[in-house]
C-alpha cells in the first residue's frame, strides 16, 4: 500500500529523535543517521521505507482474516493504542502484559471464560444471591481480571500478528511472540534491539506525537485490510451463488452463456405449458356428478 504519510510528516512529528548516545543499542546502527550533541538521529528515509513495508504486511494479514494484537503499556502509548483498537475493533493490551498471554494461551482462554461467567452472573442477578463474603471475593477477582483481560475478551485464537510500541518496554511480549512464531511489528527506538522484531520501525517511542503518527499509519493499514476482507467475502458470495445457479440450471437443462445470460433455445417444455402459452389450452374437464347412494331394501 502507498503511505499517506511522508518523511516530512515524520520529521514534523519528531520521529527522528533517538536516545542519548550513551544509551543507544549498537544493533540499531543500520537505522542511525548521525549523532549530534549527544543525541542519536534516526534516518527517516529508512523509517519511512520500513513503515511502508510493515503497513503492507498488516494490510495483507488483516485482508486474509487475521487479527492484530495492539500492545502499548507505557504511559505515552496507552490511550493511543486504546483508540486504535476501538477504531479497528482489534484486541489490545494497555494496562499490563500478562505473562503467558501468547505462550500459555489455553490457560488464558479458560480464565477469560471464567470472567465472562462472572459477568453473566452479575447481569442476570445470580451474583446477588450469593453470600456476602463470596460476592466480595468474586468482585475483587473481577477487578483483577478486567485489568488483565478487558482488551482480549474477543480474541478467540492467537493473533496473526502483533504491533507494539517500545520493544524494550514490551520485551516479554516480544519474546512470547517470537516463541509462538507470531510476526511482531513495532516502533523501536535506538535503545532497543530491532532484530528481535520481524518488522521493526525505527523511531522515537517516547514522544506522543511520534507514537501517534506511526499508529495512524497502522490504523490505515488495518482498515484497508478490513475493506479488502469484506470485498473478498462479497466476491466469494457471488461466486458461490453463480456456481449454485449453474448447478440448478444444468439439472433443469438450461444453458447459461459465459456472460451469465440464460439460453432457452434448447429447453424442452411440457406440451400442456406450451399450449397454455399459445392460447390453445384444452378446456378444463368437468367433474362428473356424484352418484346417489341407493339404500338397500329392508327385509
Amino acid at each position: 500500500m502507498s503511505l499517506a504519510i511522508t518523511p516530512k510528516d515524520l520529521l514534523d512529528a519528531g520521529v527522528h529523535f533517538g536516545h542519548q548516545t550513551k544509551r543507544w543499542n549498537p544493533r540499531s546502527k543500520p537505522y542511525v543517521f548521525d549523532h549530534r550533541q549527544g543525541i542519536t538521529i534516526i534516518d527517516l528515509g529508512k523509517t519511512h521505507e520500513l513503515l511502508a513495508k510493515a503497513s503492507s504486511f498488516l494490510e495483507d494479514t488483516v485482508a486474509s482474516g487475521g487479527q492484530v494484537l495492539l500492545v502499548g503499556t507505557k504511559k505515552q502509548a496507552r490511550e493511543i493504542i486504546r483508540e486504535a483498537a476501538n477504531t479497528t475493533n482489534m484486541p489490545f493490551c494497555v494496562d499490563r502484559w500478562l505473562g503467558g498471554t501468547l505462550t500459555n494461551f489455553a490457560t488464558v482462554k479458560k480464565s477469560i471464560a471464567k470472567f465472562k461467567k462472572y459477568q453473566t452472573m452479575e447481569t442476570n442477578g445470580e451474583m446477588a444471591k450469593l453470600a456476602g463474603k463470596e460476592q466480595a471475593s468474586i468482585r475483587r477477582e473481577m477487578v483483577r481480571m478486567t485489568k488483565n483481560f478487558s482488551g482480549i475478551l474477543e480474541m478467540p485464537n492467537l493473533p496473526a500478528a502483533m504491533f507494539i510500541v517500545d520493544a524494550s518496554h514490551e520485551a516479554i511480549a516480544v519474546a512470547e511472540a517470537e516463541r509462538s512464531n507470531i510476526p511482531c511489528i513495532g516502533l523501536v527506538d535506538t535503545n532497543s534491539d530491532p532484530t528481535k522484531l520481524s518488522h521493526p520501525i525505527p523511531g522515537n517511542d517516547d514522544a506522543v506525537k511520534s507514537i501517534r503518527i506511526i499508529v495512524e499509519a497502522v490504523i490505515g493499514a488495518i482498515q484497508s485490510g478490513l475493506a479488502q476482507r469484506d470485498s473478498r467475502r462479497a466476491a466469494r458470495g457471488q461466486a458461490d451463488l453463480a456456481a449454485a445457479t449453474a448447478e440448478v440450471a444444468e439439472s433443469a437443462g438450461i444453458a447459461i452463456a459465459p456472460e451469465g445470460e440464460v439460453d432457452l433455445s434448447k429447453v424442452s417444455l411440457p406440451a400442456e405449458l406450451v399450449a397454455e402459452v399459445e392460447g390453445e389450452a384444452p378446456a378444463p374437464k368437468k367433474k362428473a356428478p356424484a352418484r346417489k347412494k341407493i339404500a338397500a331394501p329392508k327385509a
